[in-house]
């Protein structure tokens, strides 16, 4: 059977989610004292700024509209119309005003030892996920930090990398590929089997990171994915009823539970860890039950487009635009908008960061 638009763009936009996390809390910039020396991300477009401008794949956000609220204007291949929680979290700690993408190549040594991000979007936990989508794997992001690692030199990568703060987010898309092209479904025919996988490799690669020095971490766990513009779209399409997709929200809570049980068995067996579990589940409910104590006007549609679809390579300035992305809580149909960042990280930064201000 042919390919039809819409069945590209349900695809894409499988590929494309992201587990929403936000900006720093102001009242940490500059007050707080911390030998944090910088900030390295892993994982997926929600914390990708740029990774993927390089590679030869649809799951790119380096034009326009994205980044239309970003400094200049500019799109620098962050999906959302600005910062990325990253960015937030460096500006909170004074280290610096933006988290940049390794694999920009004006990118200097001296300022990846303050911190980048490795994440590529459309990537996962599970390889296969990023080879379908053409992106990076969470392995290769690793051997790129240690790649980094090598180019700064001993010893001063050794303390850069036992001081700093390691943020990961990943796993959404593993859980929407299963649901939309079940791939794995021979391997691990329910879902709670395939959590267990994601959970155990994405353990290995914390183990991994833990070698290399690595010991404070915050783990996101995985947003509301039934509730994401593009999959509520689908189910009315494919299902033909409105609402959220349950056994997506199910499997979401399910794949969370674990990841909370990994990371305390995992910091009570590892000296020196600190494995701080970051609930964005939680709060998006919130946001989405509770829009006016965010300024949202908007929580069911994205801004690019008829909001329903339309995200990546799909989501072009010739699509109409909202007139304000503040007051929507997705720029297109996966990804947040700035606010929805902001306005999760003012959160995730008073409850998490301190836990690591030595």
């Amino acid at each position: 059977m042919a390919l039809t638009l819409t069945t590209v763009a349900f695809f894409l936009a499988a590929l494309l989610v992201s587990s929403p996390s936000a900006a720093a809390a102001r009242a940490l910039t500059g007050t707080a004292k911390h030998d944090i020396p910088a900030v390295f991300a892993f994982g997926d477009s929600t914390l990708d700024p740029g990774n993927n401008n390089r590679l030869n794949t649809l799951v790119r956000a380096d034009h326009a509209p994205y980044g239309r609220d970003f400094p200049g204007g500019e799109a620098t291949g962050r999906f959302s119309d600005g910062k990325l929680i990253t960015d937030y979290i460096v500006e909170s700690l004074g280290i610096k005003d933006l988290l940049p993408a390794y694999h920009n190549s004006r990118l200097t040594v001296a300022e990846a030892t303050t911190g980048v991000s490795f994440a590529s979007g459309g990537s996962g936990i599970d390889d296969l996920t990023a080879q379908t989508a053409l992106v990076s794997t969470f392995g290769s992001q690793i051997s790129d930090f240690q790649e980094l690692l090598g180019r700064i030199g001993a010893p001063k990568s050794a303390e850069i990398a036992n001081k700093s703060l390691y943020v990961l987010s990943a796993g959404t898309n593993d859980v929407s590929l299963y649901s939309v092209l079940p791939i794995r479904a021979g391997s691990f025919p329910t879902i709670d089997q395939y959590n267990d996988y994601l959970i155990g490799r994405l353990q290995s690669y914390i183990q991994s990171l833990y070698k290399l020095g690595a010991r404070n971490f915050m783990v996101a766990g995985l947003p509301p994915v039934g509730c994401l513009p593009v999959q509520k779209s689908l189910q009315s399409i494919t299902r033909g009823f409105e609402g959220c997709v349950a056994d997506l929200n199910s499997a979401a809570e399910g794949y969370n539970s674990a990841l909370q049980q990994m990371l305390t068995k995992l910091e009570a067996a590892s000296p020196g860890v600190t494995l701080a579990y970051v609930d964005v589940y939680g709060p998006l409910k919130d946001m989405a039950t509770q829009p006016q104590k965010y300024g949202f006007t908007e929580t069911t549609l994205g801004c690019c487009g008829t909001g329903l679809v339309e995200m990546g390579a799909l989501c072009t300035s010739l699509l109409p635009q909202c007139e304000s992305p503040a007051q929507f809580m997705f720029f297109d149909s996966v990804h947040p908008t700035q606010a929805t960042y902001k306005a999760l990280a003012d959160r995730i930064v008073q409850s998490h960061i301190p836990k690591f201000i030595k």
